[in-house]
């Protein structure tokens, strides 16, 4: 497992990183001795940077985490998130923001996370976020319950303004760097290595789109999204390949981020996305597969406020 530096923080992150949305029963129920046992192969796997939330599971994701890292906590990277707490459930107010870490920082059994970042900020009042909740969450860093902030998103639009607006440390992408979009390498990349903010690339696999069976959710892409997808899966079926094991090797090796997140809790699935990590890419399967995805890569879907996205999207 490669390590690689997190922008000008001091610190180094694996190339796969695990997202703990699983651990809350976010996909379907588990047990506690399945979470425990999964985020320990993770760490097996040299696996250091851990990322959670109070919305997965109203922080069961957290507890199952702090748990499962006992005894190891001087060596991983925790990240974990505020202001979404559940699907429709949004308060980024700085009161809400200060109890929310304390909560966190117990259910993580810990004095402070490595990254703490405003999770979803496009279903709220930018304005808001970028003044009184940011200066709450620069606060925090410098009263030490967090060494590094950021904040997360989907459009575009809402990343940049925040990689540009504020002065983080930190910013987590996601869906954007897959088979089916790369927004991410041209038009926040850039920006972020001029700024020196670290990039955290997440959903490899576009939120189930690119697996073979489909995505398990409901995904808010539109149609021309999800036919691109279908093309793309049948591409790698009738060359007998896994499609997500190839969208997790584009992700992870050619995103340009410091770590691609990925949430599991099967053991299967998280071999697999650790070995698409240095596993190489057949370029004739990637070629062709980009060739039938090359009408939507610049297309994202609609999340959040419409005022909070840019106009290259395409709804469902």
């Amino acid at each position: 497992m490669r390590h690689h530096p997190l922008g000008s923080t001091d610190l180094k992150v694996s190339a796969v990183s695990f997202g703990t949305a699983p651990l809350g029963d976010m996909f379907g129920a588990i047990g506690e001795t399945e979470a425990t046992a999964v985020v320990h192969r993770a760490l097996d796997a040299g696996i250091t940077f851990f990322d959670s939330s109070p919305y997965y599971g109203n922080g069961l994701a957290e507890r199952r985490l702090g748990t499962a890292l006992r005894g190891h906590r001087d060596n991983v990277v925790i990240g974990t998130k505020a202001g979404r707490y559940g699907g429709d459930e949004f308060d980024f107010t700085p009161k809400r923001l200060r109890e929310s870490v304390h909560h966190s920082l117990e259910l993580l059994q810990t004095d402070h996370v490595d990254i703490l970042q405003l999770h979803d900020i496009e279903f709220t009042d930018l304005d808001d976020v970028f003044g009184d909740t940011y200066a709450e969450l620069a606060r925090l860093r410098d009263e030490g319950k967090c060494r590094y902030i950021g904040m997360t998103g989907y459009p575009m639009e809402t990343l940049r303004r925040a990689v540009a607006e504020t002065d983080l440390d930190v910013v987590l992408s996601y869906a954007h760097y897959t088979l089916l979009n790369t927004r991410l390498a041209d038009e926040l990349a850039p920006l972020c290595q001029e700024r020196s903010v670290g990039l955290i690339n997440a959903a490899a696999v576009a939120l189930g789109l690119l697996t073979p069976a489909g995505s398990r959710i409901k995904v808010p892409a539109g149609q021309q999204i999800i036919d691109a997808a279908r093309r793309a899966a049948e591409v790698c079926a009738e060359r007998g390949a896994d499609i997500a094991f190839l969208a997790n090797q584009f992700s992870i090796q050619r995103s340009g981020a410091a770590t691609t997140v990925v949430g599991t809790t099967k053991a299967k699935h998280l071999d697999a996305a650790v070995a698409a990590e240095a596993a190489p890419i057949d370029e004739d399967l990637l070629t062709a597969v980009l060739a039938v995805t090359a009408d939507v890569r610049a297309l994202s879907w609609s999340s959040g406020r419409p005022e909070n996205n840019g106009g290259d999207t395409c709804s469902a």
